[in-house]
């Protein structure tokens, strides 16, 4: 299957994510990407929580790597990865950064896999308010599976991620920066999936948020950047 590149010009980029972890400072310090290993391997002789902290830098080549303020939230999901934790474009061997057109398709997609872990680890109902939106620029040619070409169906399945897992991997060890595709959870919503870290400009912070759980699904959401409650509609399990 062809599919075709195209521009993807996105100024406000939403994504969100969990607060609880404090930033990783080799990434924020100003240091060369090309010293990474060097200083984490020093580091971590004299502190061994290091290398779990950082993660695998060997993931990413230092060209492709990004440093500086906020450069965390960008580095994160790309050395922070695992077989126990794949995404519909990524299986856990590398990383992805998942980033959605409007904050409405960005929290449609995060609630319902928020939903889906609370139901597996059986937490009870109840507030969780460790959620923060980031916001940054894209601008990069990517490989477009809008348009509703068929022949994408399988990378679009709702649960089953085999078939998106194999075509990125051939993108990523083709070289190629990301996908951009329509959002499942949110009809008429845009997502997109950055292969490398340099595809994404270092975002800023936005909301900070809180979700409720009702025991089956994530059915308010609260701003607590302006104390604003609304409903949201019921994510299927």
């Amino acid at each position: 299957m062809q599919i075709p590149r195209r521009l993807v010009d996105w100024p406000d980029a939403r994504r969100i994510i969990s607060t609880r972890h404090p930033p990783i400072h080799l990434f924020e310090d100003i240091a060369d990407p090309a010293d990474w290993d060097l200083i984490g391997n020093g580091e971590a002789k004299t502190n061994p929580r290091l290398a779990e902290s950082v993660g695998a830098l060997d993931l990413i080549p230092p060209e492709r790597s990004v440093a500086g303020t906020g450069a965390s939230n960008v580095m994160a999901p790309f050395v922070h990865v695992s077989p126990d934790r794949p995404g519909r474009f990524h299986d856990g061997m590398f990383g992805a950064y998942y980033a959605a057109k409007r904050f409405e398709t960005a929290l449609a997609e995060h609630t319902h896999h928020r939903a889906v872990f609370f139901r597996a680890t059986d937490q009870v109902p109840g507030w969780f308010s460790q959620y923060r939106e980031l916001v940054g620029a894209v601008r990069r040619h990517l490989h477009d599976l809008r348009g509703g070409d068929p022949s994408s169906a399988p990378f679009l399945d709702p649960d089953d991620y085999g078939p998106p897992q194999s075509l990125a991997r051939t993108l990523r060890d083709a070289g190629a920066d990301g996908i951009v595709f329509p959002s499942v959870r949110d009809p008429g919503g845009e997502c997109l999936a950055a292969f490398w870290p340099d595809v994404v400009a270092i975002p800023v912070h936005g909301r900070a948020l809180a979700y409720h759980f009702d025991g089956t699904a994530i059915d308010y959401v609260r701003d607590e950047t302006s104390g604003g409650v609304f409903r949201i509609e019921r994510n299927s399990p």
